[in-house]
C-alpha cells in the first residue's frame, strides 16, 4: 500500500493517489464473491453454487469491481488519513485510474482540509452589556396567558359573530363551480382572527348569526402551495352552527389557588417574577456569549472550504427533516409548500452555516492556543449529570469512549466561551 500526497492549485485542498497491491484487491474480491454468490443464477448450476470464475465469465470480469472497491478502500482511506495527519473536511472526489483482477488498484482522492485559523484579538475585546429587567407588564402578560389557558368557553346566542369568537361551521369550497379536494369540512372550529384560513375568509364570517348560511368569495394567494388552486377565485358555501366566546377568570386570590400552589395573587406574582428573572439571566448569558464569539470571529482571517459549508447545511437539513417527521410531514412536501427547490432551500442556510463553521473553527483555535482542558472533576460532574438525565449508571457511561470524548469536547467549548467572556471588557 502506498500513497502520494500533493497540493492542488486550490487553497486547503490535497490530491491523494492511493495504490493498493493486486494481492490485497484479489483477496477482497474473493470475499465479495462469497458474500454475493447466493444471488447469482447461472444455467447448469444450482443458484448460488457457480464458481467465481464461471460467474466472471458469464457476467464479465468487472462484475465484482465496484463492490470490491467499496470493500477494500474505506478502511485504507481512513488509515492513511490518520497516519499522514490529514484532517479532511469534505467527501473525497474519487477518480479510479486502474482497477482489475491481478492488477494494483490505483485511484486518486481530492479532499479539502481544515483551514489554518489566524487568530486576531480575543482577549480584552469590547462588548456591550446586556441587561433585561422584569416589569409589571411582563408579569401581567404571563398572568394573561394563565387566564387564557383557564378560560371558559360560553355559547353565545343573542348576537352576531365578532372578532376573537370561536365559531363552529360547515363549509365546502368551489372553483369554477366544481368542488375541490380538501375544501370541505363539517363542525369545524374556527377562531376569528387566527388567520388560519385564506385571507378574507374569516373577515366575512364576522356579522353572521347562528344557523345562517352564506357564500364567501375569496381568492387563493398566488404563492399557495397547491398548483391547482394558487391565484384562483373560489366560493365557499358556509353554514354557521354555533358561536362561542372565551370568558376569562377574574384575577384574584381564588384564581391563584386554582392555577398554582399559592394562596394569594401576590404570591403568584412573586413566583412569576422569580421565574422571569431566571429566564432573563439565561438570556443575558446567551446573548453576551454570542456577542463575544461574534466579536472574536470578526478579528479572524479564515478561508472556509466549501465542503465544510455543505456538510453543515447537510446537518441543518437533517435536523429540519427530523422535526418535520414528528409533525408527520416530509421535507420534500414542506419545500414544495414553500414553492422552492431544494437548491433554493439549502442556499437560504448558507450564511448561517458559514457563521456556525467559522465560530467552531475559531473556538478550536483558541482552545489549542490557550491549552484549555477540563479537569477530571469537571468531567466526572458532567458524567454524573448525564447519567441522571439518561437514567444510566456513571460507570456504564464512563466505559463508552465515544461518550466521554463528547463530554470532554463539550466542556472545552463551555470553558473557552467562559474564557473569552471573562477576559472581555463589558461596557
Amino acid at each position: 500500500m502506498s500513497i502520494k500526497i500533493e497540493k492542488t492549485d486550490k487553497k486547503n485542498e490535497l490530491k491523494l493517489e492511493f495504490t493498493i497491491e493486486a494481492e490485497k484487491f484479489d483477496e477482497a474480491m474473493k470475499k465479495v464473491y462469497f458474500k454475493s454468490a447466493k444471488y447469482f443464477n447461472i444455467p447448469g448450476f444450482r443458484k448460488g453454487k457457480a464458481p467465481m470464475q464461471i460467474v466472471e465469465k458469464y457476467y464479465g470480469d468487472e462484475i465484482f469491481y465496484e463492490d470490491t472497491f467499496n470493500e477494500v478502500v474505506p478502511s485504507v482511506y481512513e488509515k492513511e488519513l490518520k497516519e499522514n495527519n490529514i484532517d479532511a473536511v469534505s467527501r473525497p472526489d474519487i477518480d479510479v485510474k486502474q482497477i482489475g483482477k491481478g492488477q494494483d488498484l490505483i485511484f486518486t482522492a481530492i479532499v479539502q482540509t481544515k483551514p489554518e485559523v489566524k487568530l486576531g484579538k480575543y482577549k480584552g475585546i469590547e462588548i456591550k452589556k446586556v441587561e433585561y429587567n422584569v416589569s409589571d407588564d411582563d408579569i401581567n402578560h404571563e398572568l394573561g396567558h394563565m387566564q387564557e389557558k383557564n378560560a371558559r368557553l360560553i355559547t353565545v346566542e343573542d348576537r352576531e359573530v365578532q372578532k376573537d369568537d370561536i365559531t363552529v361551521i360547515d363549509f365546502e369550497g368551489f372553483v369554477d363551480g366544481k368542488a375541490f379536494e380538501g375544501g370541505k369540512a363539517q363542525n369545524h372550529e374556527l377562531t376569528i382572527g387566527s388567520n388560519t384560513f385564506i385571507p378574507g375568509f374569516e373577515d366575512q364570517i364576522i356579522g353572521m348569526k347562528q344557523d345562517e348560511e352564506k357564500d364567501i368569495k375569496v381568492k387563493f394567494p398566488d404563492d399557495y402551495f397547491s398548483e391547482d388552486l394558487k391565484g384562483k377565485d373560489a366560493i365557499f358555501k358556509v353554514k354557521l352552527h354555533e358561536i362561542k366566546k372565551r370568558e376569562l377568570p377574574k384575577l384574584d386570590d381564588e384564581f391563584a389557588k386554582d392555577v398554582s400552589e399559592f394562596d394569594t395573587l401576590d404570591e403568584l406574582k412573586n413566583s412569576i417574577k422569580e421565574k422571569l428573572e431566571e429566564e432573563n439571566k439565561k438570556r443575558v448569558k446567551y446573548e453576551t456569549e454570542d456577542a463575544a464569539i461574534k466579536s472574536v470571529c470578526d478579528n479572524v482571517e479564515l478561508d472556509i472550504p466549501s465542503g465544510m459549508i455543505e456538510t453543515e447545511i447537510d446537518n441543518m437539513t437533517r435536523e429540519i427533516e427530523q422535526r418535520l417527521a414528528y409533525q408527520g410531514m416530509k421535507l420534500e412536501q414542506y419545500i414544495q409548500m414553500l414553492g422552492k427547490s431544494m437548491e433554493d432551500f439549502r442556499k437560504e442556510y448558507e450564511e448561517q452555516a458559514k457563521v456556525s463553521v467559522k465560530s467552531r473553527l475559531v473556538l478550536e483555535a483558541i482552545i489549542k492556543e490557550e491549552k484549555i482542558e477540563p479537569t477530571q472533576e469537571q468531567i466526572n460532574e458532567k458524567l454524573k449529570q448525564m447519567a441522571e438525565q439518561y437514567g444510566k449508571k456513571e460507570e456504564e457511561l464512563n466505559k463508552n469512549e465515544g461518550f466521554t470524548n463528547y463530554i470532554k469536547e463539550s466542556l472545552k467549548n463551555e470553558k473557552v466561551v467562559e474564557f473569552i467572556v471573562e477576559n472581555a471588557k463589558i461596557k
